[in-house]
């Protein structure tokens, strides 16, 4: 998939796309960019029906002045920038460790959702090391997938609006597995003493949720698509 910002050509394809009433992930498979990237172009530029090409292109080449030439504060600080640590120290009170919130949050607000290590490296002004560790994290935790870049040879993480399905699925799984393991401690004390009583409470209440939880994301999983 080509990487970098969405070309004047590329955005008058999507304008067609859309009136031609496709979805997001054929126009994305068209242009062989993510669904997400299509999914933000048309989301800030008037929506699926207010898209317009030339007025998206205009509209981005002024966000991109604005930012290149964004006011510092007081502390030599970028509004952006600021925005920027403020959504990765609300991660970090969720119970994100804090390199690993900084590399998620830096693929957010990427263009295309998508940087290789080095990319991340630099960016981050931080060793591969503490990259690689962050990033195998998120991808375990299904917040990013690692792609190929076969012209380059190194691998590129890319974060898209189906990874926030992943990551529900991924944590469904995990709390089904320690709901199980409670509800079989409970066996083994005997349901009926206070502590194997209080486990399968615990076990019955976590898998409810998971089931809840399931169920939720598959019925509203074609908003990200």
């Amino acid at each position: 998939m080509p990487g970098g910002r969405l070309t004047q050509q590329e955005r008058r394809r999507i304008a067609a796309g859309l009136a031609d009433g496709l979805s997001y992930a054929e126009i994305g498979r068209r242009l062989e960019r993510p669904t997400s990237t299509i999914s933000r172009e048309v989301t800030r530029n008037g929506g699926p029906g207010g898209y317009r090409s030339r007025s998206a292109h205009e509209a981005t080449v002024r966000r991109a002045r604005r930012g290149a030439a964004a006011p510092s504060r007081a502390d030599g600080r970028s509004p952006g920038g600021v925005a920027q640590e403020t959504i990765i120290d609300l991660a970090v009170r969720s119970g994100m460790p804090r390199m690993m919130a900084r590399v998620h949050v830096d693929l957010l607000l990427s263009e295309d959702g998508r940087r290789t290590a080095a990319e991340l490296v630099g960016r981050l002004k931080v060793s591969p090391a503490s990259v690689s560790v962050a990033v195998n994290a998120l991808v375990e935790h299904g917040y990013v997938r690692r792609e190929r870049d076969p012209q380059r040879r190194r691998d590129v993480y890319v974060v898209d609006d189906q990874a926030w399905y992943h990551s529900v699925a991924i944590s469904a799984r995990q709390t089904r597995e320690s709901a199980r393991a409670a509800m079989a401690a409970a066996e083994v004390l005997g349901p009926d003493s206070p502590v194997g009583e209080r486990l399968l409470r615990a076990g019955t209440f976590l898998e409810r949720v998971v089931d809840d939880m399931r169920e939720s994301a598959d019925r509203w999983r074609t908003l990200l698509m």
